[in-house]
């Protein structure tokens, strides 16, 4: 019964946080079968975009979990640190979220997208990208940004 009640009243804290987004609800309604292409991108869609300077990366993990292993050229902005943290987006570039898998940015996408951010999903994650940057294709990536900096 304590469950429960606990339950609840954790319910019922969150309700009128997203009930009063109006962002987030506009960005719910107005999703359709489009949406769910446009919010993805594969670590070699996410390359390209990179190489060509229109996309930014943003790890949304921990600093702890950052500082362990990170992949470059990412900025390190933690889920919970997104809304104090939005000025620091650059707007004109399409703002790809990761995590090692895509629960995390998943969220984040969501919540930028209800901010009028363009944003995206890394769909397999930070490990795919890793997988992705391996070898000769590590090379051309950062010989390719040194290009666009």
């Amino acid at each position: 019964m304590k469950k429960l009640t606990l339950i609840f009243l954790l319910a019922a804290m969150c309700q009128p946080a997203y009930a009063s987004d109006a962002g987030l609800e506009k960005y719910i309604t107005a999703f359709d079968s489009a949406s769910t292409k446009e919010m993805k991108i594969d670590s070699d869609g996410l390359v390209k975009l990179l190489k060509e300077g229109k996309a930014q990366l943003i790890d949304i993990r921990f600093a702890e979990e950052y500082s362990a292993w990170k992949v470059m050229p990412s900025v390190n902005i933690p889920l919970n640190q997104l809304p104090a943290r939005l000025a620091e987006l650059d707007r004109s570039k399409i703002t790809v979220t990761a995590c090692p898998n895509k629960d995390r940015a998943t969220i984040a996408m969501v919540y930028l997208r209800s901010k009028g951010i363009k944003a995206k999903y890394l769909t397999d994650g930070l490990t795919g990208l890793a997988e992705n940057l391996r070898g000769d294709n590590a090379k051309d990536f950062i010989d390719a940004l040194r290009k666009t900096q």
